[in-house]
């Protein structure tokens, strides 16, 4: 695969998740000679004006900081940004990029909401920013990759992977079975058909703990590099890939630079979702109802640390046994990661949106364990250590603001100011499925909500 011109991997999002994640891949492979393809970056919405701005008045290059566990802090610059798109109203530059026949690859991380999808992963039409753009806008990803794969289809129409790059379960499949309705309800059915036959979307699985830039990364840059970085970077040491290797305008050499290029993704996802996401999860609610705010103090508590242990290991690993992952040595890595100081990542953050969590991250395992005919005492730690976040929130005793995208607050003030609030909860079929009516597992909550409360899990702080 040779050319004198580039090929261009057009990415929308600009923030520090991709620059800390997929563009150190590609800068990885510009270090190793291979210079066959460039990042061109863009942003669909006007929150990043600023960053872009700063990022083209420095040639794209900017400082990626990486912190160890044990505080080693390594720094280097990222070359891989070529182009800097600049934002406009009509997203003309992401327009003319994507058109162009070099773009091979469109890829997207705009964070888990920003494919307004409902809870049975269907795009959701009602919602306005939708509703915007089946009018003609370009608020969503929907919206401009509409404008952009029309200009496409009638420049030339070649083929092209759109890349999903955000923490989403089956997120490949996910955002391309919203696009594909988005545009059958735009009526655009020539380019709904072209989509299906000239585009991929393969699943990928990302990983890297990425917090808000905060003002000391430039002073540390500053005093290391001695270059003055207006937009540097910060994540944690580790980082993982996994990614469908289901390209269809051909793609850059991943495998070079330690990413995983997989028939199915599934098995990483799984992991991922159950062992880190779930545990992280686990983690913020019993630090939180423990009196700490952030994921690294919980993590170094030895009984919150033993409750995520126990959960992964009696319940999880079983779960998804055989993996071709060492979901042992997976899970260490995972506490490892939690317990490093220097990211400084809240138990606020992490805690939100617990009742898409329970369903989606947790209650497979409870389910499986069942199947199996052994009862899910670890995991059903965490939906009971819930139901006491839930009850500190209610009594307004919370030290933080509790953000939960789909909570109805009236319904659950009720629900959690009923005497059999327990009962209820337990009863919630969105949450728990086919357990919502099976004696055993209310009988199971019962009984661990009571052995959490003995061990000083709710009292207010």
């Amino acid at each position: 695969m040779t050319t004198s011109k580039p090929y261009y991997w057009m990415h929308l999002g600009a923030g520090s998740f991709h620059r800390a994640h997929q563009a150190w891949y590609l800068h990885r492979l510009l270090e190793q000679g291979d210079n066959r393809w460039h990042i061109a970056l863009g942003n669909i919405r006007n929150d990043a004006e600023l960053l872009l701005t700063a990022l083209g008045e420095q040639q794209g290059q900017y400082t990626l900081e990486t912190v160890t566990p044990e505080g080693e802090r390594s720094y280097e610059t990222i070359t891989s940004v070529k182009k800097v798109l600049p934002w406009d109203k009509s997203l003309n530059a992401i327009v003319v990029q994507g058109a162009d026949e070099n773009t091979k690859v469109i890829a997207f991380t705009v964070t888990e909401g920003g494919y307004y999808l409902d809870t049975d992963h269907q795009l959701d039409p009602r919602h306005p920013d939708i509703q915007a753009d089946l009018a003609g806008e370009a608020r969503t990803i929907y919206g401009a990759l509409t404008r952009v794969l029309r200009a496409r289809l009638k420049q030339h129409g070649q083929p092209v992977t759109l890349l999903n790059c955000d923490n989403l379960r089956h997120n490949g499949e996910r955002f391309r079975a919203g696009f594909l309705t988005f545009l059958r309800l735009s009526e655009d059915f020539e380019l709904c058909q072209w989509v299906e036959e000239h585009t991929t979307s393969p699943n990928t699985m990302v990983d890297r703990i990425t917090p808000r830039p905060t003002a000391d990364i430039a002073d540390r840059v500053r005093e290391v590099m001695s270059v003055e970085d207006r937009v540097p970077v910060m994540g944690e040491a580790f980082i993982q890939w996994v990614i469908e290797d289901n390209f269809i305008a051909g793609r850059p050499a991943l495998e070079n630079v330690g990413v995983e290029m997989v028939e199915s993704v599934l098995p990483w996802e799984e992991a991922k979702i159950r062992i880190l996401n779930a545990s992280h999860s686990c983690i913020a609610w019993a630090g939180t109802l423990k009196g700490q705010s952030y994921i690294h103090e919980s993590t170094q508590t030895d009984a919150i640390r033993q409750l995520a242990w126990d959960y992964v290991t009696e319940d999880v690993i079983p779960s998804l046994s055989p993996s071709p992952l060492d979901l042992d040595a997976y899970r260490d890595v995972v506490l490892s990661r939690f317990s490093n100081p220097y990211i400084q990542d809240t138990n606020q953050r992490v805690a939100a949106d617990g009742l898409s969590k329970i369903p989606g991250f947790i209650t497979p395992t409870l389910v499986e364990c069942y199947q199996r005919g052994t009862e899910p005492r670890a995991t059903a730690v965490l939906p009971a250590l819930f139901f006491l976040f839930l009850q500190r929130w209610h009594r307004g005793e919370l030290p933080y603001t509790y953000q939960d995208g789909v909570l109805n607050e009236e319904a659950m003030h009720a629900l959690l100011a009923a005497d059999d609030a327990l009962a209820r909860f337990t009863a919630d079929e969105t949450l728990f499925g086919p357990l919502a009516s099976d004696p055993r597992f209310a009988r199971l909550m019962h009984d661990t909500v009571a052995r959490l409360e003995e061990a000083g899990y709710v009292s207010g702080h």
